[in-house]
């Protein structure tokens, strides 16, 4: 974490594939259970094989995001993406989390998902609200993932391997600050 003074409540987690970004916000779902809420993206692999890729919301709910097979106008890679699919369970996991839950986990603001414009929106109020979000967000060069990381009110966050197994206690602990201040107004 920088040494700024500054206080944030929009974390953005970049870093290279397998750095550990969805470890680090499956960490911070399981330390704040049922006051979080969101979904995570997997690899899906068979063989050792990387084939595509699932969402999940916290609750459970999933489906196949991408895959090789998919034969979707819309690729990424080699992957075809499943937009529906992705709106289906992202969506309403976001806006449950949004008007129950303090804070709001999305694994991953990235190439797929940033295809569904709802998705943009539902982002952008997220960061906007009083809300807690921690999310992970694509490292290259994007429009969208651009513009909200250079938001005045966002701590963007570099996953390692060096930093990857201290950034959620990190992370908590300004959460739990936040939530304790935020009790007291």
């Amino acid at each position: 974490m920088g040494s700024s003074q500054r206080n944030f409540k929009n974390f953005l987690l970049t870093g290279r594939p397998g750095a550990g970004k969805t470890s680090v916000i499956e960490a911070v779902a399981r330390e704040f259970g049922d006051l979080a809420g969101g979904f995570t993206t997997r690899e899906i692999r068979e063989r050792g094989i990387r084939k595509g890729f699932s969402v999940a919301a916290l609750d459970g709910t999933s489906a196949v995001l991408a895959h090789e097979d998919f034969a979707e106008p819309l690729r990424v890679g080699k992957y075809g993406v499943d937009v529906p699919a992705f709106e289906r369970i992202a969506l309403p996991a976001l806006r449950d989390a949004m008007s129950r839950k303090r804070i709001v986990l999305m694994d991953e603001i990235g190439k797929m998902e940033l295809a569904s414009s709802h998705f943009c929106d539902l982002v952008r109020e997220a960061l906007d609200s009083p809300l807690i979000v921690v999310a992970t967000v694509m490292e290259k060069p994007h429009r969208f993932a651009d513009e909200i990381k250079r938001r005045g009110d966002v701590e963007t966050l570099e996953v390692t391997i060096g930093n990857r197994s201290a950034l959620p206690g990190k992370i908590s602990e300004i959460i739990r600050r936040e939530l304790e201040s935020g009790a007291r107004q």
